[in-house]
């Protein structure tokens, strides 16, 4: 599968994913909060794709975690199916794919973050990028709780479905803590075969 096929087929699928998840969602306000980083994040792509395309890795993890999202958008996190799954199988008092979601937005965050130092030449160092990137995924996660605060004081009980704590009071402290080991997991696991696709996609002498 070329390039531009895979881009386009992705591309499909996330918005194809959108669209049935936008048509009956569990609380409309919860969906758009929830899905608004792909509905920024997914032109962007469109119009930077032939110059400044991505690697196919980033491409893949981009649109996994923008089905991520917009599944939470769909039932409100709470309420995922795949949630439920997992309870069960895990044996967790509470329905854990917000920390999925959490552990996302630590993970993907921290390889935009790899592929654009890295191809800016804006660090030097295999150690320092991978340190900076995690600063940079945890510097994320922070914002995303300062916003879900300031929806809770803007909404009151009407952010309940957006922030999905679950009667959990360390709930914040726990998904700065799922970023934090996606961060650092994307880091550990990705960081070689990262490299060669950068230097596949931009050989360099």
């Amino acid at each position: 599968m070329t390039r531009d096929t895979l881009n386009a087929t992705l591309a499909a699928i996330v918005v194809a994913a959108l669209i049935v998840s936008g048509i009956a969602p569990f609380d409309r306000a919860t969906w758009i909060m929830e899905v608004a980083p792909v509905l920024i994040a997914l032109p962007i792509m469109v119009a930077t794709r032939k110059r400044y395309p991505l690697t196919t890795l980033l491409t893949v993890l981009i649109a996994a975690h923008a089905l991520v999202l917009i599944g939470g958008g769909a039932y409100s996190y709470a309420r995922v199916p795949l949630g439920f799954w997992m309870q069960d199988l895990l044996g967790t008092v509470r329905n854990p794919y917000d920390k999925l979601g959490h552990f996302m937005q630590g993970f993907v965050p921290a390889m935009v973050a790899r592929e654009i130092l890295i191809r800016g030449g804006y660090v030097v160092g295999r150690r320092m990028t991978g340190f900076l990137c995690i600063c940079i995924a945890m510097a994320i996660s922070a914002s995303y709780e300062l916003i879900e605060w300031a929806a809770a004081l803007a909404m009151g009980q009407g952010a309940d479905e957006f922030l999905g704590t679950q009667g959990d009071q360390w709930d914040t402290q726990s998904d700065m803590f799922m970023a934090l080991i996606g961060s650092s997991t994307a880091m550990l696991l990705l960081a070689g075969w990262h490299d060669r696709q950068l230097k596949a996609l931009n050989p360099r002498p």
